[in-house]
């Protein structure tokens, strides 16, 4: 049995299993404390007030509930998609580990290879995060009482670093797209503060604008 046939007879269904189990078990428990105070303690929320609720966060965040999958999984692939969303941290956490692990290991992102390497630049991080987290829930609120504020006031540009970065790479790897598709970013941000489009289709416009433009400029030859 060759490596290719090996992956999606053997590995993919093993992933697809326990990732549908695990994945499935974080939902139920997500619902944990709803659920013990709805059955423990009787307290059950009139209907609208979930209604109400639900449309409220999904008005916030719902736009990355189909984002998100979408942009990440062609980095990551079938194991890296349920690694990513059962243990969170995804975009400033485990897709620049992933990235890197990918550089370094010298593999293509969407490849079966890519996937792979991914996953286990992922599953280093997720255990290397659970421990640092534990630390810093422990002390984590002491250590950063006794910093200065210009320190405090740094770590807020962590994340826009991480995509920074992020982005550097794939300009690295795609150095005739990266201007362009900077540039698309760059008018749809400013469209969307200038209130000529919603903001919550900001993110999607960038997302399927960019792989539209690279799906073109692959048709046309330009960009491998």
């Amino acid at each position: 049995m060759n490596a290719e046939t090996r992956y999606e007879q053997d590995y993919l269904p093993y992933i697809i299993r326990w990732g549908r189990l695990t994945n499935w078990t974080g939902v139920f428990l997500s619902f944990g404390p709803v659920l013990v105070l709805a059955a423990v303690f009787g307290i059950i929320p009139p209907f609208q007030a979930i209604l109400n609720g639900f449309i409220s966060i999904a008005g916030a965040v719902g736009i990355i509930w189909f984002v998100e999958p979408l942009s990440y999984f062609p980095i990551v692939g079938v194991s890296g998609t349920y690694m990513a969303f059962i243990s969170g941290n995804i975009s400033n956490l485990r897709i620049p580990c992933a990235l890197v692990a990918q550089k370094i290991a010298g593999v293509e992102a969407g490849t079966k290879e890519g996937s792979i390497i991914a996953t286990l630049g992922m599953a280093v991080s997720i255990v290397v995060n659970t421990v640092i987290l534990t630390a810093g829930v422990l002390a984590g609120a002491q250590v950063l009482s006794m910093m200065p504020p210009a320190v405090n006031n740094a770590l807020q540009l962590l994340l826009p670093a991480l995509f920074g970065a992020i982005f550097v790479q794939f300009a690295i790897m795609k150095p005739k797209m990266a201007p362009i598709v900077l540039a698309l970013c760059l008018l749809i941000t400013l469209a969307a503060r200038k209130g000529l489009i919603p903001g919550t289709l900001s993110t999607v416009g960038a997302v399927f604008l960019s792989i539209a433009l690279g799906v073109l400029l692959y048709k046309k030859g330009l960009v491998k």
